[in-house]
């Protein structure tokens, strides 16, 4: 909660802040709205990125912040996997994420848009919730024994923008943007159904061949995904 107040006085821009708490037996919900900016049209501007898609897409990777003289850009990487639903919104973009990793979303919302220039973050978790902040702190950290933040999970389809299919070099390159930040990456390929030789070959050989210390895998791919990340692997694929 401290985490994401501290990002609305340092980042928004905003004059002011609403919070509120609401509890029941079944959840505890805080939501801090602020009528700054907006956290991804700031990230897109940051980074000089495309659209504000990109930028959610940037967020989900973690070490991510506007400010790095003064943050470290973990803090809501960390808070969003602390509940059991986290939801950042601004203007027309929503991001959602659910701590089994089922369910990273970014979607326009309806033609009206919301009406908050600013960002809107909702956290909920459920009383008897078994979230243990350590556990979630050793799932992102390497196996060397640094406890720092070194490996991420990165949901691929955040790459995708509407209905088209992950094809293009520039994709896969859009895609691996700042990965060298990490000792390990795993791409979370739910929701992609296809992707090309291009971008598999940007991805799993190009990528992999110019930064050998960087361990680079993949989860949840479907038989026709799989298949290309093998064909660019070098692997032999049995038809």
């Amino acid at each position: 909660f401290t985490e994401m107040l501290n990002n609305v006085i340092d980042h928004s821009e905003s004059k002011s802040v609403f919070i509120r708490i609401s509890y029941s037996y079944t959840e505890v919900e805080i939501r801090i709205i602020d009528k700054g900016v907006g956290i991804f049209r700031k990230i897109k501007n940051y980074l000089n990125l495309e659209n504000d898609l990109h930028a959610v897409l940037e967020l989900s990777k973690g070490k991510l912040t506007t400010d790095p003289e003064s943050h470290t850009g973990e803090g809501i990487f960390f808070t969003s996997r602390v509940f059991d639903n986290f939801q950042l919104s601004s203007k027309d973009i929503i991001f959602v994420h659910f701590p089994d990793g089922k369910d990273y979303a970014a979607e326009i919302k309806s033609s009206n848009g919301n009406n908050n220039p600013g960002t809107t973050v909702i956290m909920r978790i459920i009383p008897k919730s078994k979230m243990k902040l350590q556990s979630i702190f050793d799932k992102f950290a390497s196996d060397d024994g640094n406890y720092g933040f070194s490996r991420t999970i990165v949901p691929v389809f955040l790459a995708q923008y509407g209905e088209e299919n992950l094809i293009s070099r520039s994709q896969a390159k859009r895609l691996l943007t700042r990965f060298d930040l990490f000792k390990e990456v795993i791409l979370n390929f739910r929701g992609v159904n296809v992707i090309g030789q291009a971008f598999a070959d940007e991805v799993f050989r190009v990528f992999v061949n110019k930064n050998p210390k960087i361990r680079l895998t993949y989860s949840n791919a479907n038989d026709q995904v799989e298949k290309m990340i093998l064909r660019a692997k070098g692997h032999s694929v049995n038809k």
